[in-house]
This record gives C-alpha cells, sequence and structure tokens, in this order.
C-alpha cells in the first residue's frame, strides 16, 4: 500500500460516523473521507469527524489536534575570525584533502556528481573541525553583553511585559 511507503496508516476517528451526507433521501450517508496519519505516533493517533461543521457542504470536516509545546531553540552559529589561525588550518586542511582527491577518470555525470559530492563533504568537515561556536550566536554585535543575554532570557522564561521592558532598556544601556 503506498500508505505504508510513507510511514502512514489509517487513522480511526474518535466519534464513529458518516463523512459524506447524502443530498436525497434515496441515498443513505457514508464514509468516503479518509486521514492516513503518522505509523506508530502516540500523539497523533486519531482524529474526529465533525458533522456539525459542514455548513452547506455534503462533507463533514475531519479534525486532528497537535499538540504544540513552548520551546525555546537554542541555535548558534560557528565562526572561523578572517585572518585567524584557524583561517590558515581551514584553508590548509581543504588543500590537503583535495588533494586526495582522484579526477583523473572523471567519464561521466555520475563521476562528476560524485567528486562534487566529496568537495562539499571535505569543506564541511574541516568548517565543523577549525570553526568555533559563537558566544554571541545571531547576537555578534559588538555592544551584546551578558547582561543582554541574561534580559533576553529573563523575557523568554516569562513572556512577562516587564520583563520585555527590562531586556529593551539593557539593549539601549549596552548600545
Amino acid at each position: 500500500m503506498i500508505a505504508d511507503s510513507f510511514g502512514l496508516a489509517l487513522s480511526k476517528p474518535t466519534n464513529l460516523g458518516p463523512t459524506r451526507f447524502s443530498d436525497t433521501d434515496r441515498e443513505s450517508n457514508s464514509v468516503i473521507n479518509l486521514m492516513f496519519l503518522q505509523c506508530d505516533s502516540v500523539e497523533l493517533d486519531n482524529h474526529s469527524i465533525l458533522p456539525d461543521s459542514r455548513l452547506s457542504s455534503n462533507h463533514a470536516p475531519l479534525s486532528i489536534e497537535i499538540p504544540i509545546g513552548d520551546e525555546i531553540i537554542h541555535s548558534s552559529k560557528r565562526i572561523i575570525p578572517s585572518r585567524s589561525e584557524q583561517e590558515m588550518g581551514f584553508i590548509e586542511d581543504i588543500i590537503s584533502n583535495l588533494k586526495s582527491i582522484n579526477t583523473s577518470n572523471i567519464e561521466d555525470i555520475t563521476c562528476l556528481d560524485h567528486i562534487v559530492n566529496q568537495v562539499g563533504c571535505i569543506i564541511e568537515r574541516m568548517w565543523y573541525k577549525n570553526a568555533k561556536k559563537s558566544k554571541f550566536s545571531k547576537h555578534s554585535k559588538q555592544w551584546w553583553t551578558d547582561l543582554c543575554w541574561i534580559a533576553l532570557n529573563s523575557y523568554r522564561a516569562s513572556r512577562s511585559r516587564e520583563n520585555w521592558k527590562t531586556f529593551k532598556s539593557t539593549i539601549k544601556e549596552a548600545k
């Protein structure tokens, strides 16, 4: 079945009933609208049929609740300072690794694609070897201080208007 190949399974409604309502008395209502959800998902394991929400349509909407929790995603970027030892190491590592790639027998697009992928992997590996995590991530302004971080994290934790004002005034002072 196609759904299996995508890791999907037929969802069972929490309330049984028709999904298509007949326009005439001669025909019976039926279930023709189906929903497929991720296999083995505890949170996304069923749906609801909403017959009262169909308005003028002859099909009842299907509904699913998707839980979305508050989560702060901490991101950081990696940097190699210009004219630094890390930059020199990065360049030297790339050059020495590129020399090891055999480019003497590029006969078709597949061979070329393989070599290009090798070059990309070398650059990525050498970047992670030589780059350092930036302390300031996306806030890499020279004026950004630890107090700015503290104020930002306080606001993120509480989402209060008072902490937002404190954060903004901390930034103003830092600038």
